[in-house]
């Protein structure tokens, strides 16, 4: 079955018991995450009972947590009395996030200069493991509401900024996350199977730049560009993304990889 979500699972987020038998991991701060965490695949507002289930804990547990969470404004009742949203005081703190991260902060003139040269989204992602989630998210003419969103995030074995990663990483670790990785299909053209993805890894590595038609979104089409750190390690990606009904492959190039790779060298090496 085809999936249309837009938040992808990172592989490095699971607890293991023994990082919490630590004397210095505070349960209750875990438990307080949870309860923010349930919202993540929500399509609406959670009632109590739901919260319970989703961050598996009992309903009494749970009422104590979104109330704490609700007298310091992180949860809200939704207005219509259908359940609890999440609050605006979170907004604060994905402030804080993307004004301290300092690639974001060095990246974003640099990427407002490359939407006014390539008339295109351009989007920044971080690297999360199995996924790559957008920091920055620059709109043109044609865009709907999710895609406007900083937060998102996709799968790095089938998107443009994935394989412009992995095209940094060793085989053996880009192996390693196509084997974690759950490769369910977004459209009927989505990669799944791992050696044709390292195959294209691997032109990637050669050219210094992905191009990905129709892997996420049909239709669309994106170049990826690498962002590497001082170490040389990639920790990002630059995402230009167009309509294929717009473009041809080889004009889509022309007009957008000369400077996509230009303004991933501007930025990498902060």
């Amino acid at each position: 079955m085809l999936r249309t979500t837009t938040r992808a699972e990172s592989g490095l987020r699971e607890v293991t018991d023994a990082q919490k038998s630590d004397t210095l991991f505070v349960r209750s701060v875990e438990k307080a995450m949870s309860v923010l965490a349930a919202f993540h695949h929500a399509d609406g507002p959670l009632s109590l009972g739901e919260i319970a289930q989703r961050t598996g804990t009992d309903r009494s547990a749970a009422q104590r947590m979104v109330h704490t969470l609700r007298t310091l404004g992180y949860i809200e009742r939704d207005p219509q009395g259908n359940g609890f949203l999440p609050g605006i005081r979170i907004l604060d703190h994905t402030l804080d996030a993307l004004r301290l991260n300092p690639l974001v902060r060095f990246a974003t003139p640099v990427l407002l200069e490359l939407r006014k040269s390539v008339r295109e989204r351009v989007d920044l992602s971080l690297f999360d493991d199995l996924r790559v989630l957008y920091a920055l998210r620059l709109q043109t003419k044609r865009e709907n509401f999710y895609a406007t969103l900083v937060g998102h995030s996709v799968p790095t074995f089938c998107s443009s900024g994935g394989w412009a990663i992995m095209s940094k990483l060793p085989d053996e670790q880009v192996r390693d996350i196509l084997e974690r990785s759950d490769r369910a299909p977004f459209t009927p053209h989505t990669m799944t199977d791992i050696d044709e993805i390292l195959q294209n890894v691997e032109e990637t590595r050669e050219k210094g730049y992905s191009l990905v038609l129709g892997q996420i979104l049909s239709g669309e089409i994106v170049a990826g560009f690498p962002v590497l750190n001082a170490q040389g390690e990639p920790v990002g990606a630059i995402h230009i993304a167009g309509s294929m009904s717009e473009w041809s492959s080889d004009d889509y190039i022309n007009h957008v990889v000369p400077l996509g790779l230009e303004a991933a060298r501007a930025i990498s090496y902060y």
